[in-house]
């Protein structure tokens, strides 16, 4: 009998990544989607397209976070033996202008999964809860399981939220409850309102005369950047612990928004120099001498998170996990994509 897997947050990134290795694990996958007038499925579709994909592999179901109905019946449906909640309102910028709905869904939609969980009298459900390292916020970097959250937006206090409550389910009831505390992970299916897919796209754009320039916010801000790929595997490795317990996933380096412009450019030939400062900083590619790059500040969060790098020894550890992927092959992964 294959394991049950269900996986909120399966058409995202990390979700159609989780689904690909646990079908490889010969899981029986169960995928959770909003209902949309237009499909959504874009990152998983290449799966039931697979010709050693089996149809019963990959079932999907429509559900929400925000409906406690919804997500009752369809965990009393499947019977799963393992949940992953990927599930969230995840742009971190967006969470300023839609709070209540970022806190709904990343803050109640895990509370109302543990509260299922907890009732549940068909199995010992084992439960994973995708947290940030943006809840560290003006921590003092290396961050580990040890340091101090200081949240610096609605979407980071959600994940807060959410943390704590899986913590407190586990002590208070037993479950097998985990947090994945992981950071900034990118890949070629990255959504393009992140900055990482912003960058290689557009300079891969303005590269073929497609666009003619590329506006950031914070090129300062620095940022540990993983693969996805390596980070859903830390997932399955997580509950798979006999112990449940919250890791850190992340790369231990740290490279800031200007560094990744830097290394995108250099992969593509192109030879950026930069002028001036603050918000008047542009960058001008020196064979056309054309401004490529400039700033506005619309694109700044009203409180900034400046530094996050990651402390993995927990993970490296215990789960024998560390990541295959370089900052240097992310990025060649990243723009491979868009030729």
């Amino acid at each position: 009998m294959k394991k049950k897997a269900l996986i909120f947050g399966i058409t995202g990134q990390d979700g159609s990544y989780l689904a690909e290795y646990l079908i490889k694990k010969k899981y029986q996958v169960h995928g959770i989607k909003r209902r949309t007038s237009t499909p959504n499925t874009s990152r998983i579709d290449h799966i039931f397209d697979s010709v050693n994909f089996n149809n019963k592999d990959l079932i999907m179901h429509h559900g929400d976070l925000s409906d406690s109905g919804s997500l009752y019946r369809i965990i009393n449906q499947i019977n799963p033996d393992e949940i992953y909640n990927l599930a969230a309102q995840s742009h971190v910028k967006i969470s300023f202008q839609i709070p209540e709905y970022t806190s709904d869904v990343n803050a109640l939609g895990p509370l109302r999964l543990l509260e299922i969980i907890r009732h549940y009298k068909k199995k010992k459900i084992k439960f994973y809860q995708a947290s940030s390292s943006e809840m560290f916020g003006k921590s003092k970097p290396p961050q580990n399981e040890k340091t101090l959250f200081l949240p610096r937006s609605v979407y980071a206090i959600s994940k807060v939220f959410a943390y704590h409550c899986v913590v407190h389910y586990r002590e208070a009831y037993n479950l097998h409850a985990c947090n994945g505390i992981l950071f900034n992970h990118e890949s070629p299916r990255r959504g393009v309102n992140f900055v990482t897919k912003k960058i290689v796209q557009g300079l891969t754009r303005i590269k073929n005369g497609q666009q003619k320039t590329l506006t950031l916010g914070n090129l300062y801000a620095r940022r540990d950047w993983g693969h996805a790929k390596d980070y859903v595997e830390s997932m399955w490795k997580i509950l798979q612990h006999k112990t449940a317990d919250d890791y850190v996933v992340s790369t231990n380096t740290s490279h800031s928004v200007k560094d990744f412009v830097k290394l995108c450019a250099k992969k593509l030939n192109m030879n950026i120099i930069w002028k001036n400062k603050g918000f008047k900083e542009i960058g001008i590619e020196k064979n056309t001498n054309r401004i490529i790059i400039k700033i506005d500040k619309k694109y700044f969060r009203e409180t900034e998170v400046d530094n996050l790098i990651g402390d993995y020894s927990k993970a490296k550890n215990r789960l024998k996990w560390k990541p295959r992927y370089s900052f240097e092959k992310l990025v060649d992964d990243m723009i491979k994509n868009e030729f």
